[in-house]
């Protein structure tokens, strides 16, 4: 069986892969497929953006599609960035940019007011139409600063509760383990098991 990862990010390729290695499916990369369209991802959940690429990536190709919507919701921020994560700093805007804006908007906070959580929502789409989506999150606290060099997005400033590290000082194999995209992914195959 083949399918396709609807995502132009290569690090959120590579991590869907790692955890994806071993199922018997072939895994294509949407880059990998001339001409693939970018999807705005205006949608106002993130599930909505989930669905919104796996169904163009889909429709596209004409092979089933996963794609993942991903938010970091901070509760001081009452749930910001959200659906708005990837671009909390504006347009084309960096991922240190984005860990500058949030700390900033922090900034005074102690560490017992700073919970916050990933929510990742993934979406399979047949070139049918059937829709399956899971999701999977991950709690923790903002840090005070960056710390760690591994990871993408926000995780040099996501500690993991319970564990006293952020997702960038993991290993990348102790990070699939107890990420929110691989509790979404886990999630998501269970659907596909259970033949749904």
């Amino acid at each position: 069986m083949k399918m396709v990862l609807a995502t132009h990010n290569l690090n959120k390729a590579g991590e869907m892969l790692r955890i994806l290695a071993g199922l018997d499916i072939e895994f294509i990369a949407l880059p990998d497929f001339a001409g693939a369209p970018d999807v705005e991802e205006d949608g106002s959940t993130l599930e909505e953006n989930a669905v919104k690429k796996a169904n163009s990536a889909a429709m596209f190709t004409g092979l089933p599609a996963l794609a993942d919507d991903t938010g970091l919701e901070v509760d001081a921020l009452g749930g910001a960035p959200g659906v708005f994560s990837a671009r909390y700093a504006g347009p084309g805007c960096s991922y240190g940019e984005n860990n500058k804006k949030l700390l900033s908007a922090l900034a005074g906070l102690p560490s017992a007011k700073r919970s916050a959580r990933f929510r990742c929502v993934m979406a399979l789409v047949y070139p049918g139409g059937k829709l399956l989506t899971a999701q999977g999150q991950l709690e923790g606290f903002i840090t005070l600063q960056v710390m760690g060099k591994g990871g993408f997005g926000y995780d040099p400033i996501f500690e993991v509760k319970g564990l006293g590290k952020t997702l960038a000082e993991l290993a990348p194999e102790e990070k699939n383990i107890i990420s929110h995209r691989a509790a979404a992914l886990r999630a998501m195959l269970e659907l596909l098991k259970s033949g749904q």
